[in-house]
């Protein structure tokens, strides 16, 4: 009989290690599944982290590259702004040309002045076309914002003290935005 408890025994352990066997395989089997579930999420994750990084650097170089057009374009804007304006100036050097050579020539003095005033008007006629407006200084009221006063002098009449006496130096307008001062002398 004892060898009948001992042989059921040994059964009822070669059973029992057969279970614990088929349950660590089955714990390993899960532990395997989970492995390989977490690693397929970690593969998903990295994939995502490249491709939103790869959109980043993308992006980031597109809108660097926009920079540089957009500096480089003002650039050229600036240096080309006066072609304009140069290209309309030069018929009236032209004329200031042929002037010098005429005059070399000529000896009556009207026909000079007559010529200096027909190429001044044209200079004039040019740059009120680009925007350039003169100040009417003299008789108006002294405005800091406008004038520079360059002299103080006692009001030849009692109704210009404060204002503009006489004007020195021009002032101008360029699309109503000053550009030169006017030096003025004031009336005190």
């Amino acid at each position: 009989m004892k060898e009948e408890n001992e042989d059921n025994r040994m059964e009822d352990v070669n059973v029992e290690n057969t279970e614990n066997t088929t349950s660590e395989e089955q714990q390993n089997t899960e532990e395997q599944q989970n492995t390989e579930e977490q690693t397929q999420e970690s593969d998903a994750s990295d994939a995502l982290i490249r491709e939103l990084n790869d959109k980043y650097v993308r992006l980031y170089s597109e809108y660097d590259n926009y920079r540089k057009r957009t500096n480089k374009e003002k650039i050229e804007l600036i240096a080309n702004a006066n072609a304009s304006l140069l290209g309309d100036i030069l018929p009236t050097l032209d004329d200031f040309e042929r002037a010098i050579a005429n005059n070399e020539n000529t000896d009556d003095v009207t026909v000079l002045k007559e010529g200096f005033t027909l190429i001044y008007n044209k200079f004039k006629a040019v740059l009120e076309n680009k925007g350039l407006k003169q100040m009417t200084a003299k008789g108006e009221k002294f405005d800091s914002e406008i004038h520079e006063a360059i002299a103080n002098i006692p009001a030849p009449e009692e109704s210009l003290v404060g204002c503009v006496v006489d004007d020195v130096t021009k002032g101008y307008y360029l699309n109503d935005k000053v550009i030169r001062h006017a030096k003025v002398v004031v009336g005190q």
